[in-house]
């Protein structure tokens, strides 16, 4: 495809920036990383830093599209026409994939939030976001296969991954994504079979 005029290609210091600060942001937290450590580690001049990112927050922010991104990659790519509960079985195989990964360290963004509490800071922001859109994308699949309990439905998915992420970087990760997978199979056989009760679980 032509680039068209509009478009400005990414520049190649910003993208090994954003590239080295990822990888030391998910091993080692964001907090304890200095400015200074990803310009040495990117080998770019602290001009060029600013240049792309005016302070720290706005590196962590594209950190987390980039996650975000990443995530949103294996759901777009699910074809329009498969079953919703095949759809939920990719989603849940492609988490399941994550967790098995090396260097697999949890959630980036559960990781995130711990480190920024404020619900009013951007990164919290960001990251609820994120994770508003993995609710709404899987309570609309939910919801394809059966519409009561949908939402319900939907928050237990959620919980199921958030126990696998956090298990599996402390547990052994093949136990951890098969106790997963085997659980959002319970969980798409009782959504199937029954509307769930109301509830007010969160």
């Amino acid at each position: 495809m032509a680039r068209g005029e509009g478009e400005i290609r990414p520049s190649e210091a910003r993208q090994r920036l954003l590239q080295t600060a990822t990888g030391i942001f998910y091993r080692e937290g964001i907090h304890s990383v200095g400015v200074d450590r990803i310009i040495t580690e990117a080998n770019v001049t602290r001009a060029t830093f600013y240049r792309h990112f005016p302070g720290k927050e706005d590196l962590v922010l594209a950190y987390l599209r980039a996650a975000d991104q990443a995530i949103r990659g294996p759901v777009d790519a699910i074809p329009a026409d498969l079953p919703a509960p095949d759809a939920l079985r990719a989603i849940a195989e492609s988490i399941a994939q994550g967790i098995r990964s090396a260097g697999f360290r949890g959630c980036a963004f559960l990781n995130a939030v711990a480190e920024y509490p404020d619900p009013d800071h951007p990164v919290h922001q960001a990251v609820l976001a994120h994770r508003q859109w993995f609710l709404d994308t899987v309570g609309t699949l939910m919801a394809s296969i059966r519409k009561p309990g949908a939402d319900l439905a939907a928050r237990h998915f959620v919980m199921l991954r958030d126990g696998a992420m956090a298990a599996g970087c402390l547990f052994d990760p093949t136990l951890v994504c098969d106790t997963f997978l085997h659980g959002v199979e319970g969980l798409l056989r009782a959504h199937a079979a029954s509307a769930p009760a109301e509830s007010t679980v969160a």
